[in-house]
C-alpha cells in the first residue's frame, strides 16, 4: 500500500539483505508499521554522510600538509648533513668533529739560550771589575760582630798603602814583592783573647794566591781603642789565605801575654771565626756587585 509517494524500483531480495529504501524491521513488536520510507531519517542520513565526508577532507589536508612538511625538514637535514653521511646512510652530528692535533697551536721558544748571572768572585779577582768603594770601616763594619751566637767587640781599625809596614817578619818583604797595594786590619776581642784581621790588596787574583802561598811571619796585631798590645814577645797563632785579589792573615793569642798551645781551642775558634768573616766580607763585595752588573742596562 502507498500514500502517493514516489515509488522505488523493486529489487530482487537477497538473503539477510534488504532492498535499499525499504522499511526496516519494526523495533517495536506489535506496534504497526508504516510502509512508507521515513523522509527525515533519509534527509537525517545523508547530511550525517556530507559531514563525515567534509572531516575526512579536512583531516586529509592537513595530514598532507603535516606529510609536506616532514618531507622538507628532512631535506633540509639532509642537505646540511650531505657532507658527513657515511656509506651506509647515517649522519654524524656536525657539532661532534672530532679534534684535530695539527690545528693545535704550539709554543714558540727562543733558541737563545739567557746568559748566565755573572760571577761574584769575577768581579773581586781583577781590579779592573772590583770597583766598589773600599775603606776599613766598610769591610769591618758596626762595633762587634756575632758568629754562631759568639760576640766579639771591635777595637781598632786601619788603612795603610804601606803594606810592609804593618806587617812582622818576612811578610812585609812578601807583600811588596808580589804588588800589595793597600792593608786594611782590624782587631776584634772575647773573653782575654784578641785577634788582629788584615787584609791585603793586589792587582790580580795570581798575585794574592802567590802572597798567600809566601807567606811568612804574620801581621802585625793592632792595640787600641779598648785593647791592650798583645802578641808581643810570646807565641801567638798566625794563618793566612785568599780569595780573589785579596789575601788575609789573622794572629790571635792573649791579651795578658800568655803563650798559645795547640790546646788552646779557644784562641782556635776566635781565628776560625774572624777567617771566616773575613772570607765573607770580601765575597759580599763580589756579590754585590755582579748582581747590580747583572741589573745595569746593556748587560
Amino acid at each position: 500500500m502507498s500514500f502517493g509517494g514516489p515509488q522505488w524500483p523493486q529489487e530482487p531480495q537477497q538473503h539477510g539483505a534488504q532492498p535499499y529504501g525499504q522499511q526496516q524491521p519494526n523495533p517495536f513488536p506489535g506496534a504497526h508499521a508504516p510502509d512508507t520510507p521515513d523522509w527525515s531519517a533519509l534527509a537525517e542520513a545523508s547530511a550525517a554522510r556530507s559531514r563525515r565526508k567534509r572531516r575526512m577532507i579536512f583531516g586529509g589536508g592537513a595530514l598532507a600538509v603535516l606529510v609536506v612538511g616532514a618531507i622538507v625538514a628532512t631535506a633540509i637535514v639532509s642537505a646540511g648533513g650531505s657532507d658527513d653521511t657515511a656509506k651506509n646512510g647515517s649522519v654524524t652530528p656536525t657539532g661532534s668533529a672530532t679534534p684535530d692535533d695539527s690545528l693545535t697551536p704550539t709554543p714558540t721558544f727562543s733558541s737563545v739560550a739567557p746568559p748566565p748571572p755573572p760571577d761574584p768572585k769575577d768581579f773581586i779577582s781583577t781590579e779592573t771589575k772590583d770597583k766598589a768603594p773600599l775603606s776599613a770601616e766598610g769591610l769591618f763594619p758596626g762595633k762587634k760582630l756575632t758568629m754562631d751566637g759568639r760576640a766579639y767587640k771591635k777595637g781598632a781599625t786601619s788603612s795603610t798603602t804601606n803594606c810592609a809596614s804593618v806587617a812582622q817578619g818576612a811578610l812585609g818583604s812578601i807583600l811588596e814583592k808580589n804588588g800589595c797595594d793597600r792593608v786594611l786590619r782590624a782587631t776584634y776581642v772575647k773573653d782575654g783573647v784578641a785577634v788582629t784581621v788584615g787584609v791585603a790588596v793586589f792587582s790580580t787574583e795570581a798575585e794574592a794566591l802567590k802572597a798567600k802561598q809566601q807567606a811568612k811571619g804574620g801581621i802585625a796585631p793592632l792595640a787600641g781603642a779598648g785593647v791592650n798590645e798583645f802578641c808581643r814577645a810570646t807565641v801567638c797563632l798566625r794563618r793566612s789565605n785568599s780569595i780573589g785579589r785579596y789575601a788575609y792573615f789573622t794572629q790571635s793569642g792573649f791579651t795578658s801575654g800568655k803563650k798559645v798551645t795547640e790546646a788552646e781551642k779557644a784562641v782556635y775558634q776566635v781565628s776560625d771565626d774572624l777567617g771566616t768573616f773575613a772570607f765573607n766580607q770580601i765575597y759580599a763585595r763580589g756579590r754585590a756587585q755582579a748582581s747590580a752588573a747583572a741589573g745595569a742596562p746593556g748587560e
